[in-house]
C-alpha cells in the first residue's frame, strides 16, 4: 500500500512538471515571434546614444502594457521593476538600446534609413552591433516572466540602457550614468546578468568565459608642441608631425617588448592623427587620437604610465613638449566565476543542452556593462547569431560595419536564458 502511495505521489509530481514545462515552452513559442517582429522595428528605425527617444518610449509602453512598474533614468533609460509572487533576491537583466552612426548597406528588407546628428553632423543611423535584438530578446523575457510572475521568488529588474556606445560630445551616458542614477539601489540588486548577439559565433549556440570576459577601453589623446616655419626651411621648426610619427611608432613598442601578453591581450592602436593646413608650412602642432584595450588592471595602469613616458620623452629629445590625455570609457567586463558556475544549467537548458554551451576566448572589444558589475556579481555572456548563408566565420560581417547584419532565428535563445536565470538564481544563490 506504501509502495502505491509512493508510486502515486511521484507519478502525479512527474505530470505536475511536465505540465509545468509544456507551459512555460507554449509562453516561449507564443512570444518568440513577437521578439523578432520587435527585433526588426527597432532594426529598422535606430536612434543615436542618449537621443533613442522612440526606442524608450516603445520600451516603456511594452513594459507597462505587461504590468511591469517603470521609470525613466539617465536621459533616456528605462528601468522596470517585477515583483515575482514569492520572496528571494533581485535579479536584474541589461539590454542596450542605441545605434551607431554608420550607413547600412546590406540588402536586408527592414534596412534603416534613419539619420541622426552626430557632434554637430547629420549622419546614417544603424544597428550595427545587434543591440536591436537585446531590446527584444530583454522585451520577449519580459513579457514571459509577467505570465509567469507568481512562480518567480523575489523581484526582476529590467535595465533598458542609453548610450553604450558611448555619449556625444562632453554629455553623460550609459551603465555609469544609470548606477549614479541608482539604476540598482532600489531594489538593490543581487545580481545582473547581460547578453551580446555575435554575427560570427554560430547560430543558436552560447558562449562566455569566466573571470575578464572583454577589454577595459581607454581612449588618449597625445597633442604635440612643434615651432612653425616655411615647409622650405625645415631647420628652422620644430616639426611635430616628424615627432608624432617617432611617437606612433614607440607606442607600438608597448606591447611588443614591455608587457607579457601571455597574462592578458593588450592593444594600442593610434586611429587619428590631424595636422597642419598647407603643403609648404611645417605647422605648429599635430594631435592623435587612440585607444587601449587591457583585460587587467594593473597592466592598464603600466600602459597608461608607458604612453605618457614616450610621448613626453621622445617630445623632449626633439626640444619640444607633448600633452597626454587618457580618458577610461569602460572597465573591463567581469564574469564572476562563481555567477558563471551556477548560471551554466539555466544557460544549458536556453539553448538545448551542454554541448550548445561552450567557453571562449577574451575578447579585446568592450563594453560599459563593466559598471554594473561594481554594483552586484555579473555574468556577461554571448548569443550566436551567424546567417547561414555564410558558412565560414571569416566571411561572415564584423560588428560595426555597414554590412553587419545577423540571423533572428534563434532569438529565443537568448529569451530563454533570461528566463531560466530568473528562475533559477533563487535556488543556487542559496547554496
Amino acid at each position: 500500500m506504501k509502495k502505491t502511495w509512493v508510486l502515486a505521489l511521484l507519478i502525479c509530481g512527474t505530470a505536475t512538471a511536465q505540465k509545468s514545462n509544456l507551459s512555460l515552452e507554449s509562453i516561449f513559442n507564443e512570444v518568440t515571434p513577437k521578439v523578432v517582429e520587435w527585433r526588426r522595428y527597432f532594426h529598422e528605425h535606430p536612434e543615436l546614444g542618449n537621443r533613442e527617444f522612440n526606442t524608450s518610449k516603445k520600451v516603456e509602453e511594452t513594459l507597462q502594457r505587461l504590468g511591469i512598474s517603470t521609470k525613466k533614468i539617465a536621459k533616456t533609460g528605462i528601468v522596470g521593476v517585477l515583483q515575482g509572487g514569492k520572496p528571494g533576491p533581485v535579479v536584474a537583466l541589461r539590454a542596450d538600446m542605441d545605434g551607431l552612426p554608420v550607413e547600412e548597406r546590406n540588402g536586408l528588407a527592414f534596412a534603416s534609413k534613419a539619420k541622426g546628428e552626430y557632434n554637430g553632423t547629420t549622419v546614417p543611423v544603424m544597428h550595427a552591433c545587434g543591440h536591436d535584438s537585446h531590446i527584444a530578446m530583454l522585451l520577449g523575457a519580459a513579457e514571459v516572466l509577467s505570465k509567469i510572475k507568481n512562480d518567480i521568488s523575489g523581484t526582476v529588474v529590467f535595465l533598458f540602457q542609453p548610450a553604450e556606445e558611448g555619449p556625444p560630445g562632453d554629455e553623460e551616458g550609459g551603465a555609469a550614468l544609470m548606477i549614479k542614477e541608482g539604476a540598482m539601489d532600489n531594489p538593490k540588486v543581487d545580481a545582473v546578468f547581460g547578453i551580446h548577439i555575435n554575427s560570427k559565433y554560430d547560430l543558436g549556440k552560447i558562449y562566455y568565459k569566466p573571470g575578464a570576459t572583454m577589454a577595459s577601453s581607454d581612449w588618449f589623446t597625445i597633442k604635440v608642441k612643434g615651432k612653425q616655419s616655411h615647409g622650405a626651411y625645415p631647420w628652422n621648426s620644430i616639426d611635430p608631425i616628424v615627432v608624432s610619427a617617432e611617437i606612433v611608432q614607440a607606442l607600438q613598442t608597448i606591447v611588443s617588448r614591455n608587457i607579457d601578453i601571455t597574462q592578458a591581450p593588450v592593444v594600442v592602436s593610434v586611429g587619428r592623427i590631424q595636422s597642419g593646413v598647407r603643403a609648404n608650412i611645417i605647422p605648429e602642432e599635430a594631435m592623435m587620437e587612440g585607444t587601449i584595450r587591457t583585460l587587467d588592471g594593473q597592466v592598464q595602469k603600466t600602459v597608461h604610465e608607458k604612453i605618457r613616458l614616450i610621448a613626453q620623452k621622445i617630445a623632449e629629445a626633439n626640444g619640444t613638449t607633448a600633452e597626454v590625455v587618457i580618458d577610461t570609457k569602460t572597465l573591463v567586463t567581469y564574469s564572476d566565476p562563481s555567477l558563471v558556475a551556477q548560471s551554466l544549467p539555466s544557460l544549458q537548458k536556453a539553448a538545448g543542452g551542454s554541448d550548445q554551451v561552450q567557453i571562449t576566448n577574451w575578447v579585446t572589444g568592450a563594453e560599459d556593462f563593466s559598471y554594473f558589475g561594481t554594483k552586484a556579481p555579473s555574468f556577461f555572456f554571448f548569443l550566436g547569431a551567424r546567417d547561414p548563408k555564410f558558412l565560414s566565420v571569416a566571411s561572415a560581417p564584423d560588428h560595426h560595419t555597414p554590412g553587419f547584419m545577423i540571423s533572428d532565428a534563434r532569438l529565443d535563445v537568448g529569451v530563454k536564458a533570461f528566463v531560466h536565470l530568473v528562475l533559477d538564481y533563487p535556488k543556487t544563490a542559496k547554496k
